[in-house]
């Protein structure tokens, strides 16, 4: 079983549970955060040290509060981590369930398990992070399983996410190519571009540019 767990999760009640649902596995030590920063902040300190965690669960929601954090969600703390840690194994604990949320952080970051937060969640993290344990195989939950389906779902990348922010920022497809070039990803052509876009608007049902940036923030993607 695993040595050591860092849960990262702003409620206390929650934290509480989780501790208490792991503890009836052997592992030997359990911390949790409150904080992104806290949580990599812990990572970085315990791999200095040699004594790094084998599992980090976090939530993707955390509340703002007095403190001041770099990192603000659970999804920008994993894409980081996974870049730092690329053998760690990470699970998700959220009541977050749109699709293309899900697909992006098992396709991008490489997630090892997604847990929906539900009444029988706490006991479904359990059965995760015993499955984790034993195996290389995901585990995600029934209840977003239809997620990763891809004869019924979009793959939403890195990239597509991208090209809505700019046209929320007001973007041009001609500025959107210039900055594409400057941060080196493909492709740049401003057809390359417009093609995307009218993929992502067929996609999503959109009428216009406009309509496809609110459906993205509805959808939490942006």
């Amino acid at each position: 079983m695993f040595k050591k767990v860092l849960i990262a999760e702003d409620m206390d009640f929650i934290n509480s549970g989780i501790k208490v649902e792991l503890s009836k596995l052997d592992i030997e030590q359990i911390d949790y955060v409150q904080y992104c920063d806290e949580a990599l902040l812990k990572l970085k300190s315990a791999s200095l040290n040699n004594v790094p965690y084998d599992l980090l669960i976090s939530d993707l929601s955390f509340n703002e509060d007095y403190l001041e954090q770099k990192i603000t969600s659970g999804d920008e703390l994993i894409k980081i981590v996974r870049k730092e840690f690329p053998s760690l194994k990470i699970a998700v604990f959220s009541v977050e369930d749109k699709k293309y949320r899900v697909q992006t952080l098992f396709n991008e970051h490489k997630i090892n398990a997604y847990v929906w937060k539900s009444r029988e969640g706490l006991r479904e993290l359990k059965k995760a992070v015993q499955q984790l344990n034993n195996s290389e195989s995901i585990y995600i939950s029934p209840h977003v399983a239809g997620s990763m389906s891809k004869s019924n779902s979009i793959e939403i990348v890195e990239y597509d996410i991208f090209l809505i922010e700019c046209l929320s920022k007001g973007y041009l497809q001609e500025e959107i190519s210039t900055i594409l070039k400057e941060k080196m990803w493909s492709p740049t052509s401003v057809s390359s571009i417009e093609k995307r876009l009218k993929i992502l608007r067929e996609q999503f049902n959109a009428n216009n540019p406009t309509h496809l940036v609110s459906i993205a923030k509805d959808l939490g993607l942006i």
